[in-house]
């Protein structure tokens, strides 16, 4: 992978599905991701070590460009957006939102909306935060599959609308988009979308629309009329990001091993819920009017209790499973 140094936690941006997060900073780059689940082993931890813990970036050869990122409004999908002098880059991406739980999909949508642009993608897994190798093989131009060697975590497939190459342990692609083009990539585990041969542009319509429409209809069961609005809903918006969809409990945060001070001992695991973060944040959602969340929450909590009752008092942090 290219050189990368450490960048601020401010410069990223959050997208997820209800089972985990990615983390994508201002370059576009998705540096952290732990599959399938928040307190899963990671593919991508560049965010901890850029050297080692794998990214999946794509950059547009620009030159000298500002960067800008943003999420359309009331969603979690997120704009990265490339301003130069003659040309403007976009990289969409977002994680679709699926009932079905061994399914886990990051979609990155690159649009050229003024000049002619060249990209380059770079995909560079790394299993069980860093420490495993993995085998990688071309099911056909626009189809990589990764696998851990020992088995031990979910192999995870890149599908490209552009063709893709292998280089050594990682995927690369470099292509050129004109203004009004746009190509997607869909880096997925589990239950994989029927996409052997690229990925069809009414598939990742039909996932953009309903991706959207699922974040605009929560966000309108908020009750809040006041000031503003639009950063309360989303606060919102990114505290759902941190609830489990499976088991209705919330994590504190999508992150670990960010120490206060690099060489801190300070230094936590908290893809956990822990009960007082969790409670403030129930907190926050009814008083917004999200009921639902503090409904399963609760339900989720029962069960913890119903096994503390025999072994001890409850504790502060559960796994959220």
């Amino acid at each position: 992978m290219s050189a990368k140094t450490y960048r601020p936690i401010e410069d990223y941006g959050v997208i997820g599905d209800l089972h985990t997060v990615a983390l994508v900073s201002t370059e576009a780059s998705i540096d952290f991701l732990c599959l399938p689940d928040f307190d899963s082993p990671t593919v991508f931890a560049a965010l901890l070590d850029p050297a080692k813990g794998g990214h999946f970036s794509i950059t547009p050869r620009l030159g000298d460009s500002r960067r800008k990122q943003m999420y359309l409004p009331d969603t979690n999908i997120l704009v990265t957006r490339y301003l130069s002098e003659n040309t403007v880059a976009e990289i969409v991406d977002y994680m679709p939102v699926d009932t079905d739980n061994d399914r886990h999909r990051v979609i990155r949508t690159v649009h050229a909306v003024k000049g002619q642009i060249e990209f380059q993608l770079q995909c560079c897994p790394r299993f069980d935060y860093g420490r495993e190798l993995h085998s990688l093989r071309h099911v056909n131009h626009h189809v990589i599959e990764f696998a851990a060697k020992d088995g031990a975590c979910l192999p995870v497939r890149l599908v490209g609308g552009m063709p893709l190459k292998i280089q050594g342990a990682d995927a690369q692609s470099v292509f050129s988009l004109k203004a009004g083009e746009e190509t997607s990539f869909i880096f997925e585990c589990g239950q994989c979308s029927d996409s052997s041969t690229g990925i069809a542009e009414e598939t990742i319509a039909r996932e953009f629309a309903d991706t959207s429409a699922f974040w605009r209809n929560w966000a309108t069961q908020s009750n809040y009329k006041g000031r503003w609005r639009e950063m309360v809903t989303r606060s919102a918006l990114l505290l759902k990001l941190l609830t489990s969809q499976k088991h209705g409990s919330i994590v504190a945060a999508p992150t670990f091993g960010l120490p206060e001070r690099l060489g801190s001992v300070r230094n936590w695991d908290y893809r956990y819920t822990w009960i007082r973060d969790a409670v403030f944040t129930l907190y926050a959602f009814m008083r917004l009017g999200y009921t639902e969340e503090a409904d399963r929450f609760m339900l989720w909590l029962s069960d913890r209790v119903a096994v503390d009752a025999k072994e001890g008092p409850l504790q502060i942090m559960y796994r959220a499973n």
